[in-house]
């Protein structure tokens, strides 16, 4: 959940002479950085450290990452003429970075490395919204405007993050996490609708191909767990506002349950933040559970609460087996 980032003192210094774009691309360098929070907190897993929108250059649209904002295209697609623009590519060709990355991970890291797409929904609403919205006016008009031209777009979309996601895997990624960001601003009916069928494509289509862990996290995804636990995925991320234990009767028991502290809690007194993980813990009677953030690591948390905490959670649960 954004092992790396602005919290680090590190990461902060390489961003003063680089930016996001220049140390995804190098390889050396994406490594370093992928790798810093794991030698720092002890964690028990690496994400490769990029961001979800790098594989829609390739596939045919340009962004830019702006600072306190996130992506932004100065076109967004509105037409289903802007749509034929995006085809998907060969991510080998494309991006040999990723591979470089990977293969050095492979060779240093002594934990798991996870590779990620964004979903194809939450990738849509960037293209579609121009950048990130609040309501996500343009989203909704076309799904139900011109949903002709949505089918278009999440099916271009599917198959290139299907695509890859199998790339990273190829290249040594052993589990993957697909990110819906915005999903919650949708209800259960158009989830279902527009968004689900084109999930669950993404995920056989890369489990036809690899065998690795798929997990999916959304934001405010609280009223859509039935419809995402028929994914086809083998873990559901959550965030902190539904429990362990309300998601754990909701959820099939093949399906491991992923979260949900509440990054905000990681500002405070360290009582309150072990009282909560604690919590988090003792909802857990069986196996299938990684202990995780609800939603990624903010720039003002202090480091030393993350070590912390993540020392509390392997001494906690050692001591319950």
């Amino acid at each position: 959940m954004r092992q790396a980032g602005r919290y680090q003192p590190e990461y902060r210094e390489i961003k003063k002479t680089r930016r996001l774009i220049d140390i995804v691309t190098d390889p050396e360098l994406c490594a370093q950085v992928t790798i810093l929070p794991v030698d720092q907190l002890n964690v028990d897993a690496a994400i490769l450290f990029s961001d979800i929108i790098m594989p829609i250059t390739p596939m045919g649209i340009a962004f830019e990452i702006r600072d306190g904002v996130g992506p932004c295209l100065d076109t967004p697609i509105r037409e289903e003429a802007h749509v034929k623009r995006l085809s998907v590519p060969d991510f080998v060709a494309e991006m040999p970075y990723v591979s470089e990355t990977i293969h050095i991970l492979r060779n240093q890291l002594s934990v798991p490395l996870i590779g990620f797409c964004g979903a194809p929904f939450t990738l849509a609403c960037y293209l579609v919204e121009g950048g990130p919205s609040k309501h996500f006016t343009h989203v909704k008009r076309t799904i139900h405007g011109n949903p002709d031209m949505w089918n278009a777009l999440m099916e271009v979309l599917t198959a290139g993050m299907a695509a890859y996601l199998r790339f990273q895997a190829d290249c040594g990624a052993q589990a993957l996490q697909i990110f819906d960001s915005w999903v919650g601003t949708l209800g259960v009916v158009d989830y279902r609708s527009h968004v689900l069928p084109y999930l669950t494509r993404l995920v056989a289509e890369v489990k036809r191909h690899v065998d690795v862990p798929i997990i999916y996290f959304g934001v405010q995804t609280g009223h859509l767990l039935e419809s995402i636990a028929e994914s086809g995925c083998d873990v559901i991320g959550l965030d902190w506002r539904v429990s362990i234990a309300d998601a754990r009767r909701r959820v099939p028991a093949n399906i491991a349950l992923q979260g949900n502290l509440d990054p905000g809690l990681l500002l405070g007194p360290w009582v309150v933040l072990e009282a909560h993980a604690k919590s988090i813990l003792d909802q857990i009677d069986a196996p299938g559970f990684i202990f995780n953030l609800g939603h990624g690591v903010t720039p003002q948390t202090p480091v030393e609460s993350l070590h912390k905490l993540t020392q509390f959670v392997h001494n906690y649960t050692k001591s319950r087996s």
